[in-house]
């Protein structure tokens, strides 16, 4: 970040968590505020690590870019990102928003809302390589309409729209994001995600880098994360068979040890559903029978 005065350096910190187990299976830093170049490549070190051919990257809107999705489907890469959505300030003022006027492919046309045409007229190279196509309507149309006050300004003359060339794709995309899985996917999001931050924030008391460079950055960032991953393993598995696992790997045999690991984690969280089902119990009665306090061995 920069001011007129003095420059300051920050970093921001990109995290992959799996849904199951909470580990941080990627990361990496930028010195860039925004994230919607982040991405393709963090599901690309995703990948990697998880060879799953139904691995599903999923993120919140502010990952949400066209090309990165479309390199992401390029790539076989299954991604729920919710796309940005625009034109609600429009909306409020009773005024039609793109998604009002009508893509005709054959005609290559969008259909206004007083079915004219607003035709393609020529092309434009953005940043990024992403060429745009741009549609104008007829000067003659426009003047003739009589809901033109709800589509252009009074100095406006003809409407004037602009179409990605591989709109249909991510047409096709925000259809899916439309689905009842998709919207299961993002609403769980958060709580994957934001389990391992507060966990180094809180518990790790880790709030800010103490070093410069985004070289030296990067080693405390992977520092950091690699000790948020062995404290998860630990309170996973706990020491004796983490002790287990380390002689195991040492004389290069895991096919014993995989299954008690298994079967580890299957008792923990039952025994912990357990612990939370009779905290909850305890709660209920308390708030519903002041008179009754509820004792209970676990």
């Amino acid at each position: 970040m920069t001011k007129p005065s003095h420059n300051l350096m920050a970093y921001n910190s990109q995290i992959c968590v799996d849904d199951k187990f909470k580990f941080i299976v990627a990361t990496d830093v930028t010195s860039s505020g925004c994230d919607k170049q982040e991405l393709y490549k963090m599901a690309l070190q995703t990948r990697e690590v998880i060879d799953n051919p139904d691995l599903i990257i999923t993120a919140d809107k502010g990952y949400s870019s066209a090309i990165e999705i479309k390199k992401c489907i390029d790539d076989n890469i299954n991604t729920v990102v919710p796309l940005v959505r625009t034109g609600q300030e429009l909306k409020n003022k009773g005024k039609f928003t793109k998604d009002m006027f009508i893509y005709d492919k054959d005609k290559d046309a969008y259909v206004c809302p007083n079915n004219k045409l607003v035709s393609r007229t020529s092309s434009l190279n953005q940043s990024y390589a992403r060429t745009m196509y741009l549609y104008r309507s007829s000067q003659t149309d426009c003047n003739a309409c009589p809901i033109r006050d709800k589509c252009l300004g009074e100095k406006t003359k003809q409407k004037q729209t602009q179409r990605w060339e591989h709109q249909e794709l991510l047409d096709n995309y925000n259809a899916k994001m439309q689905t009842d899985e998709s919207k299961a996917i993002i609403k769980k999001r958060s709580s994957i995600v934001e389990h391992p931050f507060g966990t180094i924030k809180r518990s790790l008391g880790w709030d800010h880098f103490l070093v410069r460079s985004k070289k030296k950055v990067a080693g405390e960032n992977a520092l950091i994360m690699f000790t948020y991953n062995f404290k998860r393993l630990l309170n996973l598995i706990g020491i004796a068979l983490f002790r287990k696992l380390m002689i195991a790997v040492k004389d290069g045999d895991l096919s014993n040890i995989r299954g008690e690991i298994a079967l580890y984690i299957a008792s923990f969280r039952l025994y912990m559903v357990k612990i939370i089902s009779n905290i909850f119990m305890v709660q209920f009665r308390q708030n519903n029978c002041p008179n009754l306090v509820g004792i209970r061995k676990l």
